[in-house]
């Protein structure tokens, strides 16, 4: 839900923000303990982001291929022909080759959040962050923007950590890791397995996180289910711990 912190996380994962106490780790960058310069160069080469708000993916002035070569400039990853060619590759793979020519102006919201996609992994990131990339957009157009974070994922082996609240998108992932009052409160992993008839089917397994103190918060929806309120009894089985009303 809004206020939760989950852009804030985004923000200190991405070297955006600077946290103040705590542990956040990405790779082998220590965010807690980096200096300017390697939050720097963590920012250009290691990871990618994509802001909710269009506005701020493109630079207005520039056309599209000019948007995905800058940051290919700027840290000297690329330069000249291979730079335009590599931006080509990407806005292709995205679906927005044809926007190569136009400037953010002359292009969709849809649009300019694909092109966003191909910018943020121009410098070929390892993670890449999206914030709500979807928000402003209406059902059909966020489906194609998350196609191309799919896109992103399986061709170029892309980790993509998307913070929304959006349950058609959260659905849509191998894994969704659910904030809840600024913590951590629930995880479903989903997987493919076959089936008798020779096809396969999307398995769901939920489980509750539990933080150092051993707390965990129960989701939402059992909770309303079975109308838990103040207090609950806990029975501790030989393989599994029993929940009841209390």
């Amino acid at each position: 839900a809004s206020g939760s912190g989950k852009s804030t996380l985004l923000n200190i994962l991405s070297g955006l923000d600077v946290p103040t106490a705590g542990i956040a780790r990405v790779g082998e960058y220590d965010l807690l303990t980096m200096k300017a310069g390697r939050r720097l160069s963590y920012r250009r080469h290691m990871v990618g982001f994509v802001w909710q708000q269009t506005g701020r993916n493109l630079l207005p002035y520039l056309t599209a291929l000019e948007n995905v070569v800058t940051p290919m400039r700027l840290a000297g990853t690329r330069s000249g022909r291979k730079a335009r060619q590599r931006a080509v590759e990407l806005l292709e793979m995205v679906g927005v080759g044809y926007c190569a020519d136009r400037r953010p102006d002359q292009m969709s919201g849809g649009e300019q959040q694909r092109c966003a996609v191909a910018l943020a992994v121009a410098n070929d990131p390892e993670v890449l962050f999206a914030d709500e990339p979807t928000g402003e957009l209406d059902e059909s157009t966020a489906a194609d923007v998350f196609g191309a974070l799919q896109t992103i994922n399986a061709e170029l082996g892309v980790t993509v950590v998307v913070v929304t609240h959006d349950p058609n998108v959260a659905t849509q992932v191998r894994r969704t890791v659910a904030i809840r009052d600024g913590r951590l409160a629930s995880e479903v992993r989903r997987s493919s397995r076959a089936t008798a008839d020779g096809g396969t089917e999307l398995v769901s397994e939920e489980y509750a996180v539990l933080d150092r103190a051993g707390r965990m918060q129960l989701p939402q929806s059992f909770v309303q289910e079975l109308e838990l309120k103040d207090r609950v009894k806990l029975n501790l089985e030989s393989d599994h711990v029993e929940v009841r009303r209390g």
